[in-house]
């Protein structure tokens, strides 16, 4: 492609309103441009990118048994009401009313695509021999996104491949989600993506039945544990921590019991204040409603609860914040004074509750806590869990060092659905024995875009984006110094023409600029190597080439024609294949 033939706005001040490097750098190197809020125009240079990692998506997908359709993204109202998800969605689905004759029609552009790809199972599958089968789809999803930023990090209109697995018993699930796994591994190494798998919350089929797999870095909004010893990373949802159930003994230190009246003082940091104690001395007591059961989680004061661990320590299919008449009824009074002595119902407590001597509770009674609160002695505990967030210098699980707080991009995520959708949606199959069950899924999804920008956010310098091979719009740039000078063109033409017969993806800069304009664009587009051809150079028979992050240019002779950049670029695929570590 020449560069006078394309479109390649380059900037070269950063936009005020781009807040973080991927959003500067794509703008400024006319990867894309904003036509409105949440929705961005994909010029050459950011399609190519997509392109390409489309097609390593492809080949992986492919070569993982799955196979490719494509689904609409008008999608009929009446699916997301029969799997009761047009509420769940509230106002991320964009939905409206199409008049077709004397009727308005209710329709929705598609977020995802569960619904639709389990109603089309539902019609071509009935019997477990056409099971198991995995399809895919690269597809446009909308989603109204009330505060998109970062550039197409968040955006009501993205693009995404999106795969779901269907399979008559969990050994097929089991089968089909290590494939994707590790076909997933496989993606993001060959974009040439530093990426984390985190374990996310477990789906209905349970153990560690999710993965979401993470670009680490300083602008991402999701919030990983991680311990380097280990490898061991996990989402906030998820992440254990290494601690133990401590012993549960009153303490030889224990204080009298006693009432102390604490009028208004409701919250953690009220109360605090009030008494002139530290949150972490404090017990945090939250009613909760369990499959409809109240409990009472025991958290201490700076610590915050997390429902996904508390619903596994209690088996429960469903956790949730008790009402105002359920904590009334289990305390004998109002929202913010309930405490673990007297109370009436189930206690479960986090790992670090015993271990807090002469604790400050609520005294399950209006305006009033309790002083010097004691295990064993004025509440019984037969155990501890773990219930809490874990945050940053906890114990890892598997090595015991300590964990570290990292931030990610969310580029991809593997989950084991299980039935909700077919039963929902009657996809059904009949076994062996003509016997009716639902079908079994697992959805894989990847945001294309947040690959794209993931690049452009950890592989930058000063100058531009620093693009690898597997992903760069261009391989090759051909920069002819003088476009008045015939010799010049003329080899720069022949450079341009071989390298493109030879399948060498590669721009031709044929614009009338100053060498400096153009090194600049080069370093700001980053296309990985540049072919430099005039001056002193061409005048001995010789032509420059430079990498990208290169301190210096290399000459090589005229007369070897393009066969050294061959060469140079076969070398160094084969180094980021290698350092890339892609899994076999």
């Amino acid at each position: 492609m020449r560069w006078s033939n394309t479109l390649i706005p380059t900037i070269k001040e950063v936009p005020a309103d781009a807040e973080i490097p991927s959003h500067q750098l794509m703008l400024r190197a006319g990867l894309i441009r904003q036509l409105m809020a949440g929705a961005y125009t994909y010029l050459p240079l950011g399609w190519k990118a997509i392109q390409k990692a489309s097609q390593i998506i492809r080949e992986e997908m492919d070569a993982a048994g799955a196979a490719e359709l494509h689904m609409p993204a008008l999608q009929p109202i009446g699916l997301f009401e029969r799997t009761q998800r047009k509420e769940a969605f509230g106002s991320v689905l964009i939905q409206f009313n199409v008049p077709r004759g004397n009727r308005l029609i209710p329709m929705a552009l598609g977020p995802t695509h569960e619904e639709v790809v389990t109603d089309l199972i539902s019609h071509c599958i009935s019997s477990y021999k056409q099971l198991p089968l995995t399809v895919y789809q690269i597809q446009t999803k909308f989603r109204n996104e009330e505060r998109p930023r970062f550039g197409v990090l968040r955006t009501s209109e993205f693009l995404m491949k999106d795969a779901y697995s269907f399979s008559s018993c969990v050994e097929q699930l089991d089968e089909i989600y290590d494939r994707m796994y590790r076909a997933y591994c496989r993606i993001f190494a060959r974009c040439g993506l530093k990426y984390l798998p985190v374990e996310a919350e477990s789906g209905p089929i349970g153990g560690d039945a999710s993965h979401e797999f993470m670009i680490p870095s300083d602008n991402g909004e999701d919030s990983i544990v991680y311990c380097e010893a280990s490898g061991y990373a996990a989402n906030m949802e998820r992440a254990d921590t290494g601690r133990t159930s401590p012993e549960i003994a009153t303490s030889d230190n224990a204080g009298l019991l006693e009432k102390k009246a604490t009028p208004e003082a409701t919250t953690i940091e009220q109360v605090s204040q009030f008494l002139g104690c530290e949150p972490s001395q404090m017990i945090k007591t939250l009613i909760y409603l369990a499959d409809g059961e109240p409990v009472a989680v025991l958290i201490r004061g700076d610590h915050e609860a997390n429902e996904g661990k508390i619903r596994r320590a209690l088996s429960a299919s469903s956790v949730e914040l008790a009402d105002d008449k359920t904590i009334q009824q289990v305390t004998n009074a109002p929202t913010g004074f309930a405490g673990p002595v007297g109370i009436k119902c189930k206690i479960i407590a986090d790992h670090d509750i015993p271990i807090i001597e002469n604790a400050i509770t609520g005294a399950n009674e209006a305006d009033t806590h309790y002083l010097n609160v004691n295990v064993g002695r004025d509440y019984q505990l037969d155990t501890t869990y773990d219930l809490r967030n874990a945050e940053a210098g906890d114990p890892c699980p598997k090595s015991g060092k300590p964990l570290t707080i990292v931030h990610g991009i969310e580029v991809g995520h593997v989950f084991k659905l299980g039935t909700k959708y077919t039963e929902a949606l009657d996809a059904n199959f009949l076994d062996e024995k003509e016997k009716r069950h639902p079908i079994i899924m697992g959805c894989y999804g990847i945001g294309v875009n947040r690959i794209v920008a993931g690049l452009a956010e950890t592989r930058h310098d000063e100058n531009g984006l620093i693009w690898p091979l597997s992903i760069a719009p261009y391989e090759v740039l051909v920069i002819p110094l003088n476009i008045k000078d015939d010799e010049v063109m003329q080899t720069a033409e022949r450079y341009y023409n071989e390298l493109k017969a030879a399948g060498v993806d590669v721009l031709f800069d044929d614009r009338n600029a100053r060498p400096g304009v153009k090194f600049k664009d080069a370093d700001l587009v980053g296309i990985p190597y540049r072919v430099v051809i005039g001056g002193k150079g061409l005048q001995n028979g010789e032509i420059e080439t430079k990498w990208r992050t290169a301190e210096n240019a290399e000459m090589i002779a005229l007369d070897a024609g393009i066969t050294p950049v061959l060469e140079a670029l076969e070398s160094r695929k084969a180094e980021e294949y290698q350092a890339a570590n892609v899994p076999e």
